[in-house]
């Protein structure tokens, strides 16, 4: 009798320890959003919007919220080679995607890439091209800075994210040649992403970042940073609204993005649909709206077949832009 109650006893101590320990786990995440490169920048934003959309579709599933992981390489070409390869049908996983990841597309810089290697869930925000430098730099507009270039642009080196052909060498392209300055004698700095360059920036080893806006809003607020130009067509709301376009200083330049999130070739129609059905969900509600609008990112919403057709389109045009910059026969 002793013994069974002993036993009784032990079994009730082992069942307790057990669901202590089951209940101190916390659970699993439902998904995870991949950053194709270091932590900071735009893809990052890009994945932290997308978890803040999950939250406000499933608000009582805060226990299971998307999981955010970082995949770095080739900005961005180490995630899609994952993506389109090995990891080609996990159902819930997402890599965040932006406008230079398109370019990329369009300059074969993904390989052997295209549009239908993957699946288009959602676009998320838009974004813009910004040119900033430390705000005790010389230059006090975008005029100033593309003089200092003209006189000698080996004397200014420029933080970019990527190499030559990259969205943001070719931002500061485009600015260069409406001044007829040989975008091959900028003298750039790669980094993996604007996380990276602006940290740059930070300790001096450049004095210009080539990035976007929303990398820019994470900074500015430091007062360390001086944006001279956002390459928008009209002012920017929110914390850059005070800073001009390229336009308004007498460059026609003008580099609008979007950022957003793409999954295997393989994950099943069902799983596919879900993922789009609920970014519908997210997008039209005003809560998303404002998460944007925190990130320093801007409206744009597209999911699906028509996000897929917008997507081709704009690889179509970057080729043709690309081709004019002489970076592809």
């Amino acid at each position: 009798m002793h013994m069974l109650v002993r036993y009784a006893m032990k079994l009730g101590t082992a069942l307790l320890l057990a669901a202590h320990a089951h209940a101190a786990t916390p659970a699993q995440p439902d998904a995870e959003c991949i950053v194709p490169s270091k932590p900071g920048g735009g893809f990052d934003l890009t994945c932290k919007l997308a978890q803040k959309g999950m939250q406000i579709v499933a608000p009582k599933r805060a226990d299971a919220a998307m999981h955010i992981g970082y995949l770095p390489g080739g900005i961005g070409a180490v995630a899609w080679s994952a993506y389109t390869s090995q990891r080609r049908a996990e159902a819930d996983t997402l890599v965040a995607f932006s406008g230079g990841s398109l370019l990329n597309i369009a300059l074969g810089k993904f390989g052997n890439a295209s549009v239908n290697d993957v699946r288009w869930v959602a676009a998320l925000a838009a974004d813009y091209g910004m040119i900033a430098v430390r705000d005790d730099a010389p230059y006090r507009n975008l005029r100033e800075l593309v003089d200092a270039l003209k006189r000698d642009p080996s004397k200014v080196a420029i933080g970019a994210g990527g190499t030559i052909g990259s969205q943001d060498w070719i931002k500061m392209a485009l600015i260069a040649k409406h001044d007829r300055i040989a975008p091959k004698s900028l003298r750039f700095v790669a980094f993996e992403g604007g996380g990276e360059a602006f940290t740059a920036l930070m300790a001096g080893h450049v004095q210009v970042v080539s990035g976007d806006a929303s990398e820019a809003s994470l900074h500015i607020g430091t007062g360390k940073i001086r944006v001279l130009a956002v390459l928008s067509d009209a002012r920017l709301p929110g914390v850059l609204a005070n800073v001009p376009t390229a336009r308004e200083q007498g460059f026609d330049v003008s580099w609008p993005l979007i950022r957003g999130v793409y999954m295997g070739p393989k994950v099943p129609d069902a799983d596919y649909r879900k993922w789009v059905a609920k970014f519908d969900r997210a997008l039209a509600t005003q809560a998303f709206n404002d998460v944007r609008a925190g990130y320093g990112l801007y409206p744009f919403a597209m999911t699906g077949a028509e996000l897929t057709d917008y997507i081709r389109q704009t690889v179509d045009n970057y080729g043709r832009q690309v081709k004019e910059l002489g970076l592809i026969r």
